[in-house]
């Protein structure tokens, strides 16, 4: 930042950016510390028209081996769009996008997955379009990490598509991650569910969410139940009580008898919760009816 103020918003944009896009650093701390100046280098290159200026440098940034440096390198890419206009969002943001989650490595695909919420609201429906499919391909990509960081922001996604799609495309996607062979997988598919119920009318949640969660809440790897007791009042609150008493309830007391120990302490840490989002009315004959089941 110091340089860019000595040289000026023109120089800057003609020199220093294209600088540091070809300069190949092997210090992974220099590279996070480029990747995180640059979130902020917007007022430095002349402002939000010429902000896209700063997108080659932050992909290469965004391709990189080093985790902390790619996800350092979304942060800023994120921050920055949206201080695109809606044509250079279209013109710029959106094919570095779609070429990120083209790419042959897995580390540029695993990183186009943090992008897609922030442009995908001011895009046309056309792109809107494109945009859905490239992430139904990370979402059955053949690598586990790349269909781990699609499972992680698969929740962020949801809350800005539009409620015909969220049915349409992205539930049958979350029903697949949720299935998916890899337990890292799964158990990360298990926090989008509390956004999808909340997106959802009480009707559809029961029909196209609960399944899935039936199945978390007893499955194979510890690691995924773990996580369910861990989401469990995010959960109950985006289903609602209705749910809650015919579904949750039976699974919480399950959890809390749960044969690993790191799961039913898991549980135990949201009993005081779990009882106080109880609806009101059968709050005291649920709680005492299932301590004496899990008693």
């Amino acid at each position: 930042s110091t340089i860019a103020l000595a040289l000026g918003v023109d120089r800057t944009r003609r020199e220093l950016i294209p600088f540091l896009t070809d300069t190949i650093y092997d210090e992974d701390e220099v590279l996070l510390a480029l990747a995180e100046q640059l979130g902020t280098f917007t007022p430095l290159v002349g402002g939000p028209e010429f902000v896209h200026c700063l997108l080659p440098p932050l992909e290469s940034l965004a391709t990189v081996e080093e985790t902390v440096v790619r996800d350092k390198a979304v942060d800023s890419l994120r921050a920055i769009a949206a201080q695109h206009s809606t044509a250079d969002l279209e013109n710029h943001f959106v094919p570095l996008l779609k070429r990120l989650a083209g790419g042959d490595w897995f580390t540029s695909r695993t990183s186009a997955c943090g992008l897609f919420s922030v442009c995908y609201p001011r895009v046309s429906n056309a792109v809107k379009a494109e945009l859905r499919q490239f992430f139904r391909n990370l979402c059955g990509d053949d690598t586990p990490m790349v269909r781990r960081a699609a499972a992680a922001k698969l929740g962020e996604f949801a809350a800005e598509v539009e409620t015909e799609y969220l049915k349409s495309d992205l539930i049958p996607l979350f029903t697949a991650l949720a299935g998916d062979e890899q337990d890292s997988v799964r158990l990360l598919a298990v926090e989008a569910c509390a956004s999808m119920a909340a997106l959802l009318p009480s009707d559809d949640t029961e029909q196209l969410v609960m399944p899935t969660l039936r199945e978390a809440a007893s499955d194979k790897s510890w690691r995924v139940r773990y996580m369910v007791a861990d989401k469990f009042s995010e959960l109950q609150k985006a289903v609602g009580p209705e749910i809650t008493k015919t579904d949750l309830v039976p699974a919480f007391t399950n959890l809390l008898k749960d044969c690993e120990a790191e799961v039913r302490a898991a549980s135990a840490h949201k009993v005081k919760d779990f009882c106080q989002n109880l609806a009101p009315d059968a709050r005291e004959q649920i709680i005492m009816t299932d301590r004496k089941s899990v008693v």
